[in-house]
């Protein structure tokens, strides 16, 4: 589905301004950016819509949790801190990430607790996930699991998913 007609359905006769929860998974990017969004999201999926650079992105002040998985993203993410200040959550995970530098910038986003990076080559490094405990403090989670093995609780009951 093209993305302008999916974000027609999302509105279900509401404002853009009353939207919290966007899902355009699997939608068509014409030019792999985004023409329209919702300032006041709290929640954005864009799962599988071949999002190439992260900077395509809008101001989303509001925005606590991001899914970009199974997309081309090999870089990038030095904008988020400044376009999703209040992120919490982001999902990475399918993307081209090979190096830990270019995990780097997540450090200026005060907020992240959970960072999911499964099936990126990143994951294959020596040392990986301490590395990036080490290089995010304020991370609690990094694909699912704290830093002593703890599984993450369900995402969907802390109220993020819900309408």
């Amino acid at each position: 589905m093209e993305m302008k007609k999916q974000l027609t359905l999302e509105l279900h006769n509401k404002k853009p301004s009353e939207v919290k929860k966007l899902v355009l998974d699997n939608c068509h990017l014409d030019d792999g950016k985004i023409s329209r969004l919702f300032e006041n999201l709290e929640f954005l999926s864009m799962i599988n819509v071949n999002l190439l650079p992260v900077s395509n992105l809008p101001k989303l002040n509001k925005l606590q949790k991001l899914e970009l998985s199974d997309n081309h993203i090999s870089g990038g993410p030095e904008v988020l801190a400044e376009k999703t200040p209040n992120l919490m959550h982001l999902n990475l995970s399918g993307n081209k990430i090979k190096e830990i530098n270019t995990l780097e910038p997540l450090k200026k986003l005060p907020h992240l607790r959970n960072l999911d990076l499964f099936n990126c080559e990143v994951t294959m490094l020596i040392n990986y996930r301490e590395t990036i405990f080490a290089l995010l403090p304020q991370l609690i989670y990094l694909d699912g699991f704290n830093t002593n093995d703890k599984e993450a609780p369900d995402l969907e009951a802390d109220g993020l998913d819900d309408e």
